[in-house]
C-alpha cells in the first residue's frame, strides 16, 4: 500500500470518530469510561454527574433535558430532580372600572385560550358579567424552578378563585380534562351586638359615634320612617337603642353585619320600640302589640335631607309674592336618591311646566304623592310602571322653576293637596291569633337576650377588640 492510501485512510477513520462523538482516546493508564454514565441504583434521581476529575467533558442524556423545561406542561417534578419541584405563585387582583372578568384575569397573566376556559366553567355557577368595583380574585399559576433557584417564566394557569362576598367563593381548578368549578361556603359565627346612647346631634353622627356602623343606622332610618320626621322630631338628648346580628370569621375577625332584631327611639320621652318577626315568610318590623311599623305612605322619602320650606303661604323666592306653598322641600345635595313614599303606579314622569323633571304616583283611589325638580330620573321609571315603597325613582336636583337642589313633595288626596307633615296614615298589617302568640313570645326571647349584650363600648373595654 502506498503512502498516499496509509494517509487516506486515516483520514477516514478521524472522519468517522469524529461523526460518532466518541471520547477523546487517553493512555493505557487511564480507567475505563462509559459513553453514557449510569447513576448507582440507590442515588437519587437528577441529573447524571460526570465521574469525579472529568468537569464537562463527559457528556449525558440528562443534560439535554433543562432546554424541554420551557415548555411547563412537559416537566414532570420526578424527571428534574428535588432541585426542579414546581412551585404555584397566587397573585391577588382587585376588579376596577370597566373590568371583565377576561380583563381581569389577562391582567394578572393568564393566556387567553385559559383565561377563556376557567370563565367558562365560572359561568356555570356564577354570572362574569356582574363584577363588581373592588371585588378580589385569586389567580394561582404552576412554574418550575430554574437550576439556580430562582423563579422562572409564568406557566399554566392552575385556578382562579373569585371571592363572592364574606361566606361564599368560586374557584375554578385545573385538571386533565380542564377546568373544573365549585362554590365554596365559609362557615361565620354569629353573635349580637348593641348599640346604646343619647342623642347630641343628629341620630346618625351620635349612633355612629357609639360604634354603630354606618347601613345599620341608614336601616333604622328606614325602619322608623313612617313614624318620625328625622328632620323636626329629633332632640337633643333623645336616645336610641340598638340590637343587631354581626358575622366572625374562624379567626375571630368582624366580617359583616347581619339582620337588625331590635330598634327603639326614645324622643321627646315618648318610646317607639320595634321588633323583626317573620309572619307567613314575610319579613317587617312590629311594635310591641304587634302592629306593622309600615304605613300607606312614607314621610320623608329622601335621606339625609333637610326640611327647607314647609306647607303653606310663604313669598316665593322667585316670583317675589306671597303665594300657597302646596307641597314640602327637602334640599339635599344633588344626586341624592328620591325614594316611593309608598306601592303604587306611576301615572307621569316627565318634564312639567315649573316642577321641571316631575313624577306623580297613584298609591290608591284615595293618594297619590309628587316629586318634582329631580335631575333625572331611575332606571325603568316611566308611565305605568309599578313601584315599591323605599324603590329609588329618581335623583335630587334643580330642575324647572327652582333656586337650587331640593326635592318638592306633594302629597294628593281625593285630588287635593294635603300637608304631608300633619297626614294621619293608617297602620299596616296588625297580627293575630297564632301569629300575635308566637310574636310576644319572640318579643320575650329578644327581651332577654337584650339585657345580656353589652353595648358597644363595653365590649371595647373588655378587649372584644374595635368593633
Amino acid at each position: 500500500m502506498t503512502a498516499y492510501g496509509i494517509i487516506f485512510g486515516l483520514g477516514v477513520l478521524m472522519v468517522a470518530v469524529t461523526a460518532l462523538d466518541l471520547p477523546a482516546l487517553g493512555s493505557a493508564n487511564d480507567p475505563p469510561r462509559d459513553f453514557v454514565a449510569v447513576p448507582d441504583a440507590d442515588s437519587p434521581p437528577g441529573p447524571v454527574v460526570p465521574p469525579e476529575g472529568e468537569g464537562e467533558s463527559a457528556a449525558s442524556v440528562e443534560s439535554i433535558e433543562p432546554e424541554m423545561a420551557a415548555v411547563p406542561t412537559a416537566v414532570s417534578s420526578g424527571s428534574l430532580g428535588p432541585d426542579f419541584e414546581p412551585d404555584v405563585e397566587e397573585r391577588r387582583v382587585t376588579v376596577r372600572r370597566g373590568d371583565t372578568l377576561m380583563k381581569v384575569l389577562r391582567r394578572a397573566g393568564a393566556e387567553r385560550g385559559e383565561a377563556h376556559a376557567s370563565i367558562t366553567a365560572i359561568g356555570t355557577v356564577l354570572d362574569p358579567r356582574r363584577l363588581k368595583i373592588g371585588q378580589k380574585l385569586t389567580v394561582s399559576f404552576r412554574r418550575p424552578a430554574s437550576a439556580d433557584g430562582t423563579s422562572g417564566k409564568i406557566g399554566e394557569l392552575v385556578s382562579v378563585t373569585v371571592e363572592i362576598d364574606s361566606e361564599r367563593s368560586v374557584t375554578a381548578s385545573r385538571t386533565e380534562s380542564g377546568f373544573d368549578v365549585r362554590e365554596t361556603v365559609r362557615p361565620l359565627d354569629s353573635t349580637l351586638v348593641r348599640g346604646e346612647g343619647r342623642i347630641d346631634d343628629s341620630l346618625f353622627v351620635s349612633a355612629r359615634r357609639a360604634g354603630v356602623p354606618a347601613r345599620v343606622v341608614m336601616d333604622i332610618i328606614h325602619m322608623f320612617s313612617w313614624d318620625v320626621d328625622f328632620q323636626r322630631e329629633i332632640r337633643r338628648g333623645d336616645r336610641f337603642d340598638i340590637l343587631f346580628e354581626r358575622f366572625r370569621d374562624d379567626d375571630g375577625r368582624p366580617v359583616k353585619d347581619g339582620d337588625i332584631l331590635f330598634a327603639s327611639l326614645s324622643l321627646s320621652g315618648a318610646d317607639l320600640q320595634l321588633y323583626r318577626f317573620v309572619a307567613d315568610g314575610v319579613v317587617d318590623y312590629y311594635d310591641p302589640k304587634g302592629r306593622s311599623a309600615r304605613k300607606a305612605l312614607m314621610k320623608t322619602p329622601v335621606d339625609g335631607a333637610r326640611l327647607s320650606s314647609r306647607y303653606g303661604k310663604r313669598r316665593h323666592p322667585i316670583l317675589g309674592y306671597t303665594t300657597m306653598h302646596r307641597g314640602v322641600d327637602f334640599a339635599a345635595p344633588r344626586g341624592t336618591s328620591v325614594m316611593a313614599a309608598g306601592d303604587g303606579v306611576v301615572e307621569r314622569a316627565g318634564r312639567y311646566g315649573a316642577y321641571g323633571n316631575y313624577v306623580r304616583i297613584r298609591h290608591n283611589g284615595t293618594y297619590k304623592t309628587v316629586y318634582a325638580h329631580l335631575k333625572s330620573y331611575a332606571r325603568g321609571v316611566r308611565s305605568g310602571k309599578r313601584v315599591r315603597q323605599g324603590q329609588t325613582i329618581g335623583y335630587v336636583g334643580s330642575t324647572g322653576r327652582s333656586t337650587g337642589p331640593h326635592l318638592h313633595y306633594e302629597v294628593h288626596r281625593d285630588g287635593r293637596q294635603v300637608n304631608p307633615l300633619r297626614l294621619k296614615l293608617p297602620t299596616g298589617r296588625k297580627l293575630k291569633g297564632r301569629d300575635l302568640a308566637r310574636f310576644l313570645d319572640h318579643k320575650t326571647t329578644i327581651d332577654v337576650a337584650l339585657a345580656e349584650t353589652p353595648t358597644l363600648p363595653r365590649l371595647a373595654r373588655a378587649g372584644a377588640g374595635e368593633e
